[in-house]
């Protein structure tokens, strides 16, 4: 799954145009390496995003292509906010 997708389907990033645009910013990192948005999400890929004040790492537990809000909490875990 795309790195854009991924970040809206589990609501770390609210809007997919928002995703794309801070990777395109080089705002995020994937496994500490700058990542584009149309980077290959795996599990186990630790994600960091720049914006605003805190930054947020996140590992990926799970990919799906659909997520009730309840669900999408599931499939990733905080490192650090």
């Amino acid at each position: 799954m795309r790195l854009d997708k991924y970040l809206k389907i589990t609501r770390i990033i609210k809007r997919r145009t928002i995703a794309n645009e801070a990777c395109d910013a080089g705002r995020v990192t994937v496994n500490g390496k700058i990542a584009r948005a149309s980077y290959d999400v795996k599990i186990g890929d630790v994600i960091e995003i720049a914006m605003g004040a805190h930054p947020v790492k996140a590992e990926v537990l799970s990919i799906n292509e659909y997520a009730k809000k309840d669900e999408a909490g599931l499939m990733y875990r905080i490192i650090s906010d």
